[in-house]
């Protein structure tokens, strides 16, 4: 019976700011039963604003900076989409995102910050705003590396003297000359003084620039940038190998083409944080015009309005009521001057000290901690009386999705011993990658089918490695992808979020099996506790496919993907995979093989890397072939992040089971028995045509890699 509440609402959220970000840890904490959570963000992380100029002087680490998306919303329940939003159609309730299908929303909220990108002649080409600010981290870090590689000169030229530009004048100065660069830093700002502050603190904000030797110019106008300068009116050019743009917040040019309603770019929100005239949009931060209480763009006050944007988010959904947000007339401005000391100003008053660095460091890390130290929701302990055997399971490991949740391969071969193939077109049945068939006019066709347990919650993202991962036993066998279908579980939901998860599914599984040259026909649907997609695949060839069978002493193994997604994965479901890590690691997983396939078509034997890990499948091939293998470990490419989350004790569920199954001798490495999903293909080649498929397979885009020898004999694995 399935108990948990059906879904039956949608709210999606736009933009990964700091506001959305606490409001994915709220509901983490208490979700909404029957709400899809969804956020769209262009990257897996998000920088928080605070730490950027502590960041550029060099006081604090990239991954210090960054939010981690992914696992926020690993503990909030959410899917997360990555991807640009391009437009809104609220009389059809969707989201254009670009790369993919409208995302549908019953319910929605803009969180999506501004750019301080300039209409400025040269200004696209030649210079990057300090908004977004991971595209300007981004640039900075790449200019500070070519500063000390002597590849570019240390001159800088900010466009803006409001506070912000003013402290990240003050950090690259500080960062360059940490570095042993000698920087000439200006910033250019159009009104007659340095803006955003009281008198007290720009007296003590130009004392500080002058100690690192930023020059201020005011009163000057810029009439274009080019790649070396800053030209201004009437007076002398400011050369500069980088010009960062901070003069003022501007909004995402796509918000004027949504139809909503706009103050100077920025939408216009009533006092529940409802967009004006929308009952079912909100909008907050810095994207977001208050017109009951007009505030500067300042972060403090998308942190002040998160609990209510959760609160009236829930209440949009369930009929509640809404509360109004009263962000506070005054607030705290604590300003970075470079190194270790910062400038207070409040009511007037201005201080500069190192205390009030530690301070503002204290405050920042507080807040990120939140967003990072998230409470762990451990599964009930056992209580009362149970099974024998049940207290001696891991109850503490999460079960793992993709290949790590399949069943062990000895388990399997003992369930299969007793099958047979039965019929006269059946050339192979179980075993190998697919079931081969005679077909009658000539050639062959192959037959597999596999699915996957959902480990993300993107259904779009599911469909693509799952259609990846299925079409693998059609490629290492050498066959043309033919035809699919679906088998899909879905979870328990109402008949309008079912055709709305349906159609996504559906679109991204055509155009996946599409491009592999195969046609959708058809499938299965069913619900139940979780998302689980599958497909069931044929290919043909006009020749025998190539199967684990074929290979020769003498031939070398190549294997076409990095392992270590069973790691990964893993570390997912346990919320400790770095977000850039799962997010390049997805991507990699989706790419589809066809070309590798291709390039290997001729080799003596093939499968892909699945569930059983990399040494489970080396030993398929041996097994069936009667040779033995010889593995060189460091050849195997791993995948960025799996071996420090190996080395820390991460680990698949299926891992155990990999390891008793396979005879091994040599090194002893977790990583070469990781069940892998989406995995490369492994195939035995002639050593004389090696070199030829390796070089052809990094043309084709692989991270291919020759990874041991088989030689003459039986006997375990040897590993080097």
């Amino acid at each position: 019976m399935l108990s948990a509440a059906p879904l039956t609402r949608d709210l999606v959220l736009i933009g990964g700011g700091h506001a959305h970000a606490l409001v994915l840890r709220k509901w983490g904490m208490d979700p909404l039963p029957g709400a899809r959570l969804t956020l769209i963000n262009p990257g897996p992380t998000a920088p928080y604003t605070g730490m950027l100029p502590g960041h550029v002087a060099g006081h604090y680490s990239r991954d210090t900076l960054e939010i981690d998306l992914m696992r926020l919303c690993r503990f909030a329940g959410a899917r997360l989409i990555l991807g640009h939003a391009t437009g809104i159609d609220r009389e059809a309730r969707t989201i254009q995102v670009e790369g993919r299908g409208p995302v549908a929303y019953d319910v929605a909220s803009f969180d999506i910050g501004i750019t301080a990108a300039m209409d400025i002649s040269g200004f696209a080409d030649h210079a990057v705003g300090a908004k977004p600010l991971d595209r300007y981290a981004r640039a900075w870090r790449g200019f500070r590396d070519a500063v000390a590689a002597g590849e570019k000169p240390a001159r800088v030229a900010v466009i803006g003297g409001g506070v912000a530009g003013c402290e990240l004048a003050m950090a690259m100065a500080h960062a360059l000359r940490a570095g042993g660069a000698a920087p000439q830093i200006t910033v250019i700002e159009a009104g007659p003084q340095i803006s955003g502050v009281g008198g007290r603190a720009r007296a003590r904000l130009l004392r500080a620039m002058g100690d690192l030797g930023v020059t201020v110019l005011t009163g000057a106008r810029i009439t274009d940038i080019t790649g070396d300068a800053v030209h201004l009116d009437g007076q002398e050019p400011v050369a500069a190998a980088l010009c960062v743009g901070a003069a003022g917040a501007f909004a995402h040019d796509w918000i004027a083409r949504t139809g909503l309603p706009l103050h100077e770019g920025f939408i216009v929100v009533e006092p529940d944080l409802r967009v004006k005239g929308c009952d079912t949009l909100f909008a907050v931060g810095d994207c977001a015009h208050m017109p009951f209480a007009p505030r500067p763009k300042a972060g403090v006050f998308a942190v002040r309005a998160a609990p209510v944007l959760h609160d009236n988010l829930r209440a949009a959904l369930s009929g509640g009521p809404m509360r109004p947000f009263r962000p506070q007339k005054s607030y705290l401005k604590l300003i970075s001057l470079g190194d270790k000391s910062a400038l207070a100003e409040k009511w007037g008053l201005a201080f500069a000290a190192p205390a009030l660095w530690r301070w503002k460091d204290r405050i920042d890390r507080a807040f990120m901690d939140k967003l990072s130290e998230l409470p762990a929701m451990a599964a009930p302990d056992l209580t009362g009386p149970v099974a024998e055997g049940v207290r001696d399971a891991d109850q503490r490991t999460p079960l793992c999705g993709g290949c790590g949740a399949k069943v062990g391969g000895g388990v399997l071969r003992a369930a299969l011993a007793g099958a047979t193939d039965g019929h006269p077109d059946v050339v192979t049945g179980t075993g190998d990658d697919a079931a081969i068939l005679r077909q009658p006019g000539g050639g062959f066709q192959v037959l597999s089918t596999d699915h996957l347990r959902g480990f993300v919650e993107d259904p779009v993202m599911m469909t693509r490695i799952a259609a990846v991962h299925a079409l693998g036993d059609v490629w290492a066998m050498g066959a043309a992808p033919q035809t699919a279908l679906s088998t899909l579980i879905l979870p328990r939901m109402s008949a309008t979020l079912q055709d709305r998860t349906l159609r996504e599914i559906t679109d991204t599984a055509r155009e996946v099996f599409a491009a592999a040259g195969a046609a959708l026909v058809g499938g299965h649907t069913t619900m139940g506790a979780e998302l689980t997609v599958g497909f069931t695949v044929t290919g043909t060839r006009a020749t025998m496919p190539v199967t684990n069978a074929g290979a020769r002493a003498g031939d070398v193994l190549l294997l076409t993907r990095p392992i270590g997604t069973g790691v990964i994965l893993a570390a997912h479901m346990a919320g400790r995979a770095p977000a850039r890590v799962l997010a390049d690691t997805l991507e990699r997983m989706a790419r589809p093989q066809a070309g590798a396939a291709r390039i290997l078509s001729g080799a003596h034997a093939m499968t892909d890397v699945t569930g059983f890990g990399l040494l489970g499948h080396v030993q398929a091939i041996c097994s069936a072939s009667g040779v033995r293998a010889e593995i060189t470990g460091s050849a195997v490419p791993v995948y960025p992040g799996a071996r420090a989350l190996s080395d820390a004790g991460v680990a698949s569920s299926l891992l155990p089971a990999n390891t008793a199954d396979v005879a091994v001798t040599g090194l002893a490495d977790p990583l070469l028995f990781d069940p892998q999903t989406a995995g490369g293909l492994l195939a035995a080649v002639a050593p004389d045509q090696a070199e030829a498929a390796l070089s052809a397979l990094r043309e084709e885009g692989e991270e291919a890699a020759i990874i041991g020898t088989l030689r003459a004999g039986a006997g375990p694995i040897t590993v080097s």
